[in-house]
């Protein structure tokens, strides 16, 4: 690591111990965050700057702006949405951090960097082992498809990998085509009460999943979806329509309105304008908000194993049913086998 390179170059007394030491453990947590976010903020960033009408740019420059004087009173006002947006889902992704606890500290040093997630986890499963393989083989790998044992029946994952396959693909398909439709109404085509319907949906980012448990299973089983793979198509739109719509409207606040006037003007109604218009300008956040929306649907474990059952389930709850099985020796090699394709 970084003490490595310093004492390769010669600084032997060098020392960099902030993962062993309890007072700088979380600081290299946050940093591996803002690593590992930076690549999805990109993309926001991305996305709003496609969005800034090039001809101000030029309009600044023409009126002698130097670059620096454009980029802070042009360009980071208009992007206000976008750090909106960023920093709303920086702080959903923040509350839910895991996999860099566990993969860096496991929480420590003591309970340093312990967070909420990883002391659930603590508290509810207990460790394995997991080792390099003495055989590389592909036998874990077909038994963890078709031979494994989820509880009952030992047919595999596969026939769960489809289920979560039918159940991601129309749920975020449909998710961002009502984001989108959503934000083109609340940025375009206000009307009285529009910006209280903005903030309710933006609330509905921080509902906390728990909250939704029992009044969409009530709804579920009244509309007689329980336990099926279109009630979870369902439940996670519903979820999902919250952040796709904060996306696009952000994103087409930054669109000048005159656009939509002259589109009027030459005749251009409503859904014309929508899909002839806004939709061909929205590629960079239709490609933020499906990967946004896969991630989040196909990693989902709680809404599977809350309201599927049986063959229903998605491949999230099946791993736990597999890891979970015990018929005999327990088989570390299928374990990982089926983890890694879930993670597919």
């Amino acid at each position: 690591g970084l003490e490595k390179l310093m004492h390769d170059w010669g600084w032997t007394s060098f020392s960099f111990d902030w993962l062993v030491n309890s007072d700088f453990a979380i600081y290299t947590i946050v940093m591996a965050a803002v690593w590992q976010a930076s690549g999805f903020v990109m993309a926001l960033f991305l996305a709003g700057l496609r969005g800034v009408d090039s001809s101000i740019i030029r309009a600044a420059r023409v009126d002698g702006a130097s670059l620096p004087v454009i980029y802070w009173k042009i360009i980071l006002p208009s992007l206000r949405p976008v750090f909106f947006s960023s920093v709303m889902v920086l702080a959903h992704i923040a509350i839910k951090s895991f996999d860099l606890v566990m993969a860096m500290t496991a929480g420590g040093p003591g309970y340093s960097t312990d967070l909420p997630a990883v002391f659930m986890y603590a508290h509810t499963f207990t460790r394995g082992q997991m080792a390099l393989p003495t055989d590389w083989t592909t036998i874990g790998w077909t038994k963890a498809w078709s031979e494994a044992c989820t509880g009952v029946q030992c047919e595999g994952v596969k026939g769960y990998f489809w289920n979560s396959f039918k159940m991601t693909v129309p749920a975020v398909m449909i998710s961002t085509l009502l984001g989108a439709f959503n934000g083109y109404v609340l940025s375009k085509w206000k009307f009285k009460g529009s910006d209280l319907l903005f903030g309710m949906l933006l609330f509905g980012c921080f509902v906390p999943f728990q909250v939704v448990l029992l009044p969409m299973a009530a709804t579920l089983g009244k509309l007689g979806m329980a336990n099926t793979t279109a009630g979870l198509v369902l439940v996670h739109v519903i979820y999902g329509v919250a952040f796709t719509t904060l996306f696009f409207r952000n994103y087409y606040v930054a669109i000048p309105d005159a656009l939509v006037k002259a589109a009027r003007l030459d005749g251009a109604g409503f859904f014309t304008i929508f899909f002839r218009i806004f939709l061909p300008m929205s590629t960079p956040i239709f490609m933020v908000s499906l990967i946004w929306q896969f991630t989040q649907i196909w990693n989902d474990f709680l809404f599977g194993v809350v309201f599927a059952s049986g063959d229903s389930q998605p491949i999230t709850v099946a791993l736990n049913n597999l890891v979970n099985t015990s018929t005999g020796v327990k088989e570390y090699n299928v374990d990982m086998a089926a983890a890694m394709i879930a993670a597919l």
